[in-house]
């Protein structure tokens, strides 16, 4: 498979056609999975298995480089295999499991990785797809990170972010989180980042169509919002704004997307940071 042919949303008539490919790895993070497996897949269960890690008590955060080419190795996936990443594909939610994940292969150098539009209920979606019931094992390989810090934010470049008032900051959460008038439990307070606007991450994937939007929807939505200038995407642990962050970077091809992994989970847990839509009204 050569690069030219990737891309990084793929559908299941396009990926059936590529069964047979020895660089081809289709990777399962469901969770949990149900319902069988797409065949030859791998299943690497996104909640549990190690991709994102608890830091200092924050949650949902990048893990270090060694863990993560320990965890990729161990799946039997290399540096010249080509990943075809499978949720479960009823929700912009779920589909978080599959763009968490392809954010995490690119923030390690690897660009050789797919989202499989509408996961595995696209894949089912078609009666003539064949489904297996187990999936299937790959002996370890090597795998080796080229780490790259341009596609995430941390808390330093949020707070200078804020600060300058130039950045977008794109929330990703419902619309009630937004606005402070619900919380996750990962949250301290309700509130958002100070300047940031809302673009639910439902915006960008249709659960009932089992697919996302397409790359000029997404770059109008940014526009309208006024967040088309390099934004920061980010949620509650950096789960929810992967799907914003794929639909922006790498749908709408805008550029300098960056993912706060940290979201509101880590800015929230400081009283003395600011917050728009607050309990105390700053921000």
């Amino acid at each position: 498979m050569t690069t030219d042919s990737l891309r990084p949303l793929v559908d299941a008539a396009w990926l059936k056609g590529q069964f047979g490919r020895p660089d081809l790895v289709v990777l399962d993070v469901r969770t949990p999975p149900a319902g069988g497996f797409i065949p030859g897949s791998v299943h690497s269960d996104y909640a549990t298995a190690g991709w994102r890690a608890t830091v200092d008590g924050v949650p949902g955060l990048l893990p270090e480089a060694t863990d993560l080419k320990r965890l990729i190795g161990g799946l039997g996936i290399g540096n010249d295999d080509y990943v075809v990443l499978v949720a479960a594909g009823q929700n912009a939610s779920d589909m978080g499991n599959a763009t968490r994940v392809y954010w995490t292969f690119k923030s390690l150098g690897h660009d050789r990785v797919s989202v499989l539009d509408g996961g595995f209920a696209g894949w089912t979606a078609d009666p003539g797809n064949p489904v297996a019931d187990s999936a299937q094992s790959r002996p370890p390989k090597a795998f080796k990170a080229a780490p790259r810090t341009d596609l995430r934010a941390t808390l330093p470049e949020v707070q200078a972010a804020i600060a300058a008032g130039t950045v977008p900051l794109i929330d990703a959460r419902a619309p009630d989180q937004f606005a402070g008038q619900a919380k996750s439990p990962q949250a301290r307070a309700p509130g958002t980042l100070p300047g940031a606007v809302n673009i639910e991450n439902g915006a960008f994937y249709l659960g009932a169509d089992k697919r996302f939007q397409s790359g000029g929807a997404v770059k109008a939505l940014a526009e309208q919002a006024g967040a088309a200038d390099a934004p920061i995407t980010f949620c509650n642990t950096g789960h929810l704004a992967s799907v914003s962050w794929f639909a922006l970077s790498e749908l709408a091809g805008l550029p300098g997307v960056r993912l706060y992994d940290g979201s509101m989970s880590e800015w929230a847990a400081d009283p003395a940071r600011p917050l728009k839509n607050g309990p105390d009204g700053n921000g």
